[in-house]
């Protein structure tokens, strides 16, 4: 249970991590692509505001199913054009916050056993509780460690274009 209360704390604390990582990128960077087809930090941190909901419908299916089945959650093909920079990203960050005081308050309501329940996964050889979450946190740090690449890679300058 102790790696479950530590993730649950992870989980909790992430936001602050992200949000303040977000706002370290000058404004005028935020939405810029570093190729046309690699998200720019706004669409990272955009992505990673909706997941906790998609996460908390999965969990009540494990909690709810006998032999729950869970498919993949992949980018759509509007997000990877680029529709995620019209998402008003103050918004997504407040939702981002919302969601995972909502979210971290579930989880600190499961049982030993209902962090065992398993599921079938279509990518993974093995699914449960325990490992939708963290596999959550990894997740958003994946996309955290993208927008820090942004703010820290300096942009190609015009003329090498």
């Amino acid at each position: 249970m102790d790696d479950a209360l530590n993730l649950i704390a992870t989980l909790q604390s992430a936001p602050r991590i992200i949000i303040g990582l977000v706002r370290e990128i000058p404004p005028q960077n935020l939405k810029r692509r570093p190729s046309p087809t690699k998200w720019s930090a706004h669409e990272h941190a955009c992505h990673i505001s909706t997941a906790d909901t998609a996460y908390l419908s999965r969990l009540e299916l494990m909690l709810s199913d006998p032999e729950p089945y869970i498919k993949s959650m992949l980018p759509s093909a509007d997000e990877e054009a680029g529709s995620l920079l019209n998402t008003d990203l103050d918004e997504a960050l407040d939702l981002y916050v919302r969601e995972r005081a909502r979210l971290v308050e579930r989880l600190r309501e499961l049982s030993e056993g209902e962090w065992q329940r398993t599921a079938k996964h279509e990518n993974y050889s093995h699914y449960s509780v325990f490992i939708m979450f963290r596999d959550l946190l990894l997740h958003e740090m994946l996309h955290a460690y993208r927008i820090q690449e942004l703010m820290l890679t300096s942009p190609v300058p015009l003329g090498k274009l």
